[in-house]
């Protein structure tokens, strides 16, 4: 497939431009604008690669590690156009650059799906260069000539050069004016398992976290929230902190207090050692007072409409029969291992950030705003994220790290205990979820309403998922109701929540009407093929590939004896995931055996790491469905700690058998869709075992031993 420049306004082919001292910079607005010295003879093409004249290769990664494999992933895009061999690649994380670098965030499992391309014509272009600069040497056309293991050779004529031996070369050489990429069908790297390049270093205790940050001169911050939701700052008596041993200053800002020492224990000791009064906000927050909120809103209020096909109430007044089932979803949060830190070195007219971001422009641009500096003065790294799950899509802790370097005039490492982050960070909403179906006399499933209430403005509702298209009059309806408790995105936003909801009702749905689940699904799937009803987002031809391909991997009707199965599918961040759950439930007590997990996301960049973000995700889904729980007390959070918030342990995770269909589209998001269907097919799988519908979580809160 050739690759032709783009129109003008795209960030890429945009000019040539050549370093005086002979190296080359490709026209794409995100390429190295620096030079290179004379003396230099490294083949820096763009701002994702360079090669040696030993011939390694260092391919650089913009977006942050969370976990998700992409320091990997993105090297390996740009590494399979440029037809490298792996064993000479040396991977580094890219420092934040908007001017070189798009989307340099890692959220909404977008990452691959929106670089996929440009990284693609970086590999290629590169490439092209190399070929060029050879087939220059040998006097012959570049179209004769073949590249393969970090060489290009001249079939005719078995002459061969390593891309160190060209490094030079080629970067005297003008741009061409387009270049080919492969064909998939021709992909040697992509769609094969390549280790993560920071796992030798995880499992030696090497790899460094942001929380291993040490500079000279820095000093420890231990942050102090408001304990309860809503809370102001009122008076700081810092007397006795400041007697603590180690305890330099004491600093606070704005409904924030940092303990400033030179090492951890002595700033967590000085922050016990504070003596603070909140003003209290005029109502203690409650999961209780919510409760009643949403329900009473769902009772009362006419909402927001999100999604209206049809006439609903028109179509339910007119039904045979009407099904309804409310589903109670609690406050979660995120919990990451690593605990929320953040290093800020604040100078006159710079600063230097350093840290766990998942949104890092986002970190310098707030920067910019406190200090009242230029962002360009203002460097980013990025470290490695020892857990995110969306709660480093939220920069508070950088403003605390900026805030803390400002006061001190000295460059800080702030530091949330876990029992700070579990208390005052920002949680997945709680909500209610009221839901109708109409059957008319002809056991049609007619209509079908959602009405919700939650915290959040958003509705946290997937308004335009199957099975919309499926029903002639289908409406979602939300319900704001304000509340002191902070939210943010928790892993797949919205649809962890209405992956479980969506297909657990629909199973309450076609119990009635007698369908067999999996054969329900179908035909509603059918209905949305030939004629759908309103405009849909999701393709139902590829959400039936992945039910069909997880029944069949699980032999789906016949599971072994003492168990039962479920099934569940779902479309999130363009990815197909459809899974069967393999469940016995004894004495009450639920056993997730195995899981089934057939999955559309277009071409896999690495089958390793597809392999376990799709097991972490099932582990992840099924575990905060089970156990997740955070109530709201008189203001303050239930769960402080790990020993009463309760996490999924290793002897209750399932085996999980994992199928990509194959597929010519694209890569799209992977980190997180299989999560949101591994609690609704546990669901569906316990009701199998023992006739019991779970509309309340976590599962756990419930009585199985009907």
């Amino acid at each position: 497939m050739s690759l032709h420049p783009p129109p003008l306004n795209r960030r890429a082919f945009l000019k040539l431009s050549t370093a005086a001292s002979g190296g080359l910079l490709l026209g794409f607005r995100w390429l190295s604008a620096g030079t290179t010295s004379a003396a230099s003879v490294n083949f820096k093409p763009n701002a994702f690669l360079s090669i040696a004249p030993s011939g390694q290769v260092t391919l650089l990664s913009q977006n942050p590690e969370v976990g998700q494999g992409i320091k990997t992933a993105f090297p390996m895009i740009i590494g399979e156009e440029l037809d490298v061999a792996w064993q000479d690649v040396k991977i580094e994380p890219a420092p934040l650059d908007t001017n070189q670098y798009e989307r340099q965030v890692t959220a909404g499992s977008g990452a691959v799906r929106s670089s996929y391309s440009i990284l693609r014509e970086a590999g290629a272009s590169a490439r092209a260069l190399l070929v060029s600069a050879a087939a220059k040497e040998w006097g012959v056309k570049p179209a004769t000539c073949t590249t393969a293991n970090s060489t290009v050779t001249h079939p005719p004529t078995g002459r061969t050069l390593s891309y160190g031996q060209l490094a030079n070369s080629a970067s005297k050489l003008p741009l061409p004016a387009s270049v080919e990429l492969k064909d998939s069908s021709k992909f040697t790297l992509l769609g094969t398992r390549v280790g993560g390049t920071d796992v030798p270093k995880i499992v030696t205790g090497e790899q460094r976290y942001g929380i291993d940050t040490k500079k000279p001169g820095m000093l420890y911050g231990a942050i102090v929230n408001p304990p309860l939701h809503g809370q102001k700052l009122g008076n700081v008596d810092d007397t006795a902190a400041l007697k603590v041993a180690g305890v330099v200053k004491v600093v606070s800002w704005p409904d924030k207090v940092a303990v400033l020492a030179t090492n951890t224990y002595a700033a967590f000791k000085g922050q016990e050692a504070l003596k603070i009064t909140w003003q209290d906000p005029k109502v203690r927050e409650s999961s209780d007072r919510l409760s009643q909120a949403f329900a009473d809103a769902i009772a009362n209020g006419t909402g927001e409409t999100r999604r209206k096909v049809g006439d609903v109430e028109r179509a339910l007044g007119q039904a045979d029969r009407v099904i309804e089932a409310t589903y109670d979803v609690p406050f979660l949060p995120h919990a990451p291992m690593e605990p929320i830190n953040m290093y800020a070195d604040v100078k006159a007219d710079s600063a230097h950030l350093l840290g766990p971001m998942q949104t890092p422009a986002n970190g310098r641009r707030i920067a910019s705003r406190i200090l009242g500096i230029p962002e360009e003065n203002i460097t980013v790294e990025i470290t490695r994220i020892g857990g995110g799950f969306g709660r480093r899509l939220k920069i508070d802790f950088v403003q605390d790290a900026v805030q803390a370097s400002r006061l001190a005039g000295a460059p800080v490492n702030i530091v949330w205990k876990r029992e700070e982050d579990m208390i005052s960070g920002n949680f997945r909403p709680a909500g209610l979820y009221h839901y109708r179906a109409g059957i008319d006399a002809q056991g049609r499933l007619t209509a079908w309403h959602l009405n919700s209430a939650s915290i959040t403005s958003r509705g946290a509702v997937v308004p335009n998922n199957f099975p919309n298209g499926a029903i002639p009059h289908f409406q979602v309806d939300t319900h704001h109701i304000r509340s002191e408790v902070s939210t943010g995105a928790w892993r797949s936003p919205n649809h962890n929540v209405c992956a479980l909801l969506d297909e657990s009702f629909l199973e309450e749905v076609g119990h009635a009407l007698g369908k067999e689940p999996l054969a329900f699904r179908l035909e509603l799937l059918r209905q949305v093929e030939s004629a759908p009803f309103g405009k849909v987002d999701y393709e139902p031809t590829r959400l039936r590939g992945v039910l069909e391909a997880a029944a069949e991997m699980a032999d789906w009707g016949n599971p072994p004896a003492g168990r039962s199965h479920g099934i569940a599918a779902h479309y999130s961040h363009h990815s197909y995931v459809g899974q069967v759950a393999e469940v016995s439930v004894t004495d009450g007590n639920i056993t997730v055996h195995k899981v089934y997990c057939a999955v559309d996301c277009g071409q896999v960049i690495n089958l390793s790491s597809a392999e376990n973000q799709c097991e972490g995700g099932i582990v992840d889904g099924i575990g905060a469905a089970w156990f997740g729980d955070m109530p709201i007390v008189e203001g303050a959070s239930a769960n402080t700690n790990f020993h009463t918030y309760r996490l999924i342990r290793m002897s209750e995770a399932p085996e999980v058998v994992t199928r990509f269909l194959q597929t010519d589209s694209p890569p799209t998001g992977l980190g997180e869709p299989a999560l949101p269907p591994a609690s609704a097919a546990v669901a569906n799988a316990v009701f199998a075992a023992t006739g019991v519908r779970i509309r309340k979580l976590p599962f756990i809160q419930n009585d199985l031993s009907a």
